[in-house]
C-alpha cells in the first residue's frame, strides 16, 4: 500500500534484462520521472482503468484507426495508446537530435551520388552490386536531378535502447514513413484525459509539425510557382494509413487527392476542380515507387497518375519524398550507413547501428544459419514486421523454412542479435507491467533540418512481446521531451 492507503499500481512491477525507461535498479525511479511515478502511485486501479478507457473511447470519438491486412481482408482497429508517457530528458534529446540529423545528412548525399556521380560505389565504401540490384534502385533516374538535391524530406527513424541504456537506430524509413499523425494525435488524447500529469513537467510541444511539413513542400516547389499548390496524394480510403492522410492534408490546409482525381497535360501536372483544372506544384505522395505511375512503373496500377514520371524529369512539379529513395531504407544498404557519414561528412556517427550481418557474405552467413535460434533475422525490403523471424521465439519449422529462403536468396535478407528493447510501464487491467517499446522520431528535411520533440513511441502491447508494429498488435504511447536539464 501507499502512503494514502491506496493499493500500489506498481506493486509487483518486474525488472527484467531489459533497460527500463522508468524504473532504475533496486526499484527506485529515475530522477526524470520521479513526479510522474509518485503521482501515478497515488492512484487507484479503477481510476487507472477509467483513464485508459477514456483514452479509447477518445481514440474512438476522433476516429483514429488504422487497417490491419488479415486473411485478405481489412480489419479496420481503433488506434491502441496506453496513457502512461515516455519521458526523454533534455540532454538525451539533444544527442538523438544531433545523430538523427547527421544521419539523413549523410543518407541525402548518398542519394544524390549513387544517382549521379556514384563516387562512394566506384571508391568501394558500398559494393556497387548491393546497391544496383537493389529492388528500390530506380536507373531511370540515374541522372535525374531532384529539387534542392533532396531526396529524403520526410523520415521516419527507429530507434531502440540497448540493456545499457544506448540508443541505437534499428532502421531508417525513407520512403514514406508513416505514424506522425499518431504522435500529435497521443498529445492531444492525453492532456484531454490526464491533463494533471503535464503539471510537474515543462514538456515542448510537438503540435507544430504540420506547419513545419508544409513549409518543406512549399521549398521544393518549382521556382516558377510563386504561390505553390500543393497536395497529398493517397491511395485512398482502404489504405491502412488513410486517417493520417486525411489528417495531415486538414491541418496543413492542403488538398487530399488520389490519381483518379490528377492529370498530365503537356508535362503538366493537374487537379481536377469543381471550377476547373488546378495546376499542382508540389505533391506529398504516400504511394510506393511502384504504384506512382503506370508509364513507366507497374503498368497495372490504378493508384497513380500516367505521365506523372515524365512531369517530375522536367521539373515542373516536386515530388515528397523523391522517387528512389527506397534504396536507402533497403535493409541490406542499412549496415553500410556509419560509412556514409564517415565517406561525406568525415565524422564518426553520434547514434551506432544495431549488428548486422549479412548473408551475401560467406562467413556471415554461415554464422547466420547456425543462430537462427538466437537472432533476429529480417527481409531486406519488408516493412511493418512482416517477413521477420524472431529466433528465441520461433519454432523449429520456421527456422528451417528460413534457412532455405536464406541459402536461395542471402541478399534479400539481414540478421541481427535478438535485443532485449527497453521497457516501460504499461497499463494492464488498472495495474502497471512492463512492455517493450522503441522510438520513432520524424525528421523533416528542407531548408533546415528539423527533429520534431519526441516522436511516436510504439510499444509491444503482449507480454514478452518484441514486436511494436500496430499491423502486430502494437500500440503507442505521447512521448515527452523536457524543455531543460532539470529533473522536473
Amino acid at each position: 500500500m501507499t502512503d494514502e492507503g491506496v493499493a500500489d499500481p506498481f506493486a509487483g512491477y518486474e525488472l527484467g534484462a531489459a533497460y527500463d525507461e522508468m524504473i532504475a535498479a533496486g526499484g527506485k525511479p529515475r530522477a526524470h520521472y520521479r513526479p510522474l511515478h509518485d503521482r501515478l502511485r497515488g492512484l487507484d486501479s479503477d481510476d487507472l482503468r477509467r483513464r485508459k478507457a477514456m483514452t479509447d473511447l477518445s481514440m474512438r470519438q476522433d476516429g483514429v484507426g488504422f487497417t490491419v491486412y488479415r486473411a485478405e481482408e481489412g480489419i479496420e482497429r481503433v488506434w491502441p495508446m496506453d496513457p502512461v508517457p515516455r519521458i526523454i530528458p533534455a540532454n538525451e534529446w539533444r544527442q538523438i537530435e544531433a545523430g538523427l540529423v547527421q544521419r539523413v545528412t549523410a543518407i541525402n548525399l548518398f542519394l544524390w551520388d549513387v544517382y549521379h556521380d556514384q563516387r562512394i560505389l566506384r571508391d568501394g565504401v558500398v559494393p556497387p552490386w548491393l546497391v544496383l540490384q537493389g529492388g528500390f534502385f530506380r536507373r531511370e533516374f540515374v541522372g535525374v536531378n531532384v529539387p534542392r538535391r533532396i531526396y529524403v524530406h520526410i523520415c521516419g527513424t527507429d530507434l531502440i535502447r540497448d540493456a545499457d541504456g544506448r540508443y541505437l537506430v534499428l532502421e531508417d524509413n525513407a520512403r514514406t514513413p508513416s505514424g506522425v499523425s499518431y504522435m500529435l494525435q497521443n498529445r492531444k488524447v492525453l492532456k484531454r484525459v490526464f491533463p494533471a500529469l503535464f503539471n510537474d513537467y515543462d514538456v515542448l510541444p510537438n503540435d507544430d509539425y504540420p506547419a513545419a511539413l508544409l513549409d518543406v513542400l512549399q521549398y521544393i516547389a518549382p521556382a516558377t510557382s510563386s504561390q505553390p499548390t500543393a497536395v497529398l496524394l493517397s491511395p485512398g480510403i482502404y489504405n491502412s494509413a488513410y486517417f493520417e492522410h486525411s489528417f495531415l492534408a486538414q491541418r496543413m490546409g492542403i488538398e487530399l487527392v488520389e490519381g483518379r482525381d490528377l492529370f498530365i497535360d503537356n508535362n503538366r501536372v493537374f487537379m481536377r476542380t469543381t471550377r476547373g483544372p488546378r495546376q499542382v506544384d508540389v505533391i506529398y505522395r504516400r504511394i510506393d515507387d511502384d504504384f506512382l505511375d503506370p508509364l513507366t512503373f507497374r503498368s497495372d496500377s490504378a493508384l497513380g497518375v500516367p505521365g506523372l514520371v515524365n512531369a517530375y524529369r522536367a521539373g515542373t512539379v516536386a515530388l515528397a519524398n523523391s522517387i528512389g529513395t527506397g534504396i536507402a531504407d533497403d535493409k541490406g544498404i542499412y549496415p553500410f550507413v556509419p560509412s556514409m557519414i564517415h565517406y561525406y561528412l568525415g565524422q564518426d556517427p553520434i547514434l551506432d547501428n544495431v549488428e548486422t550481418f549479412r548473408p551475401e557474405v560467406p562467413a556471415e552467413r554461415d554464422h547466420v544459419l547456425a543462430n537462427l535460434d538466437k537472432l533476429v533475422v529480417k527481409r531486406v525490403n519488408e516493412s511493418g514486421g512482416y517477413g521477420m523471424l524472431i529466433g528465441p521465439a520461433s519454432t523449429q519449422v520456421q527456422r528451417d523454412e528460413f534457412r532455405e529462403l536464406i541459402r536461395a536468396d542471402p541478399r534479400d535478407f539481414i540478421a541481427q542479435p535478438t535485443i532485449q528493447l527497453s521497457t516501460h510501464p504499461t497499463l494492464v487491467d488498472g495495474r502497471l507491467e512492463g512492455r517493450h517499446v522503441d522510438l520513432r522520431p520524424f525528421i523533416l528535411c528542407g531548408e533546415r533540418t528539423i527533429v520534431t520533440p519526441g516522436g511516436l513511441t510504439r510499444v509491444a502491447l503482449p507480454k514478452g512481446s518484441l514486436v511494436v508494429n500496430s499491423s502486430q498488435g502494437g500500440g503507442s504511447k505521447d512521448t515527452w521531451v523536457l524543455a531543460d536539464d532539470r529533473a522536473t
